[in-house]
């Protein structure tokens, strides 16, 4: 990837974005099953823990949706750790691609650019 301009250079960007975004929200989801967890075990009052207790499985039925999905759409193989690995390593070296383009000019000088000049 040379030029992140180039049109070519998008295809299959928006499933990869569409992707991160529905691991990031997988975390999410089991991050907050865990603080539910912990949240259930400080709980003073049967009516608090049956709401903390509702929540946590409405998470953990939202968790299973999002794992569903994932597979569904390839984009997560959590019985296949080889097929998985390689899903990662392109993950990774797409990364390593992105953080490789020049995106920002090598003149990065702002001065005359503010209201007021700098003191």
């Amino acid at each position: 990837m040379n030029d992140y301009l180039d049109p070519i250079n998008a295809v299959g960007m928006p499933e990869q974005i569409d992707s991160a975004i529905a691991l990031d929200l997988l975390i999410t989801v089991k991050e907050a099953v865990r603080n539910y967890s912990v949240a259930l075990t400080e709980a003073a009052s049967p009516e608090v823990r049956t709401t903390i207790r509702n929540q946590m499985e409405a998470a953990i039925d939202f968790q299973g949706e999002i794992t569903e999905m994932m597979v569904r759409k390839k984009w997560f193989h959590p019985y296949d750790v080889s097929e998985q690995q390689v899903l990662d390593l392109q993950a990774a070296q797409t990364a390593v691609d992105i953080a490789g383009l020049k995106l920002f000019p090598d003149n990065n000088n702002r001065k005359g650019l503010f209201p007021t000049p700098p003191q």
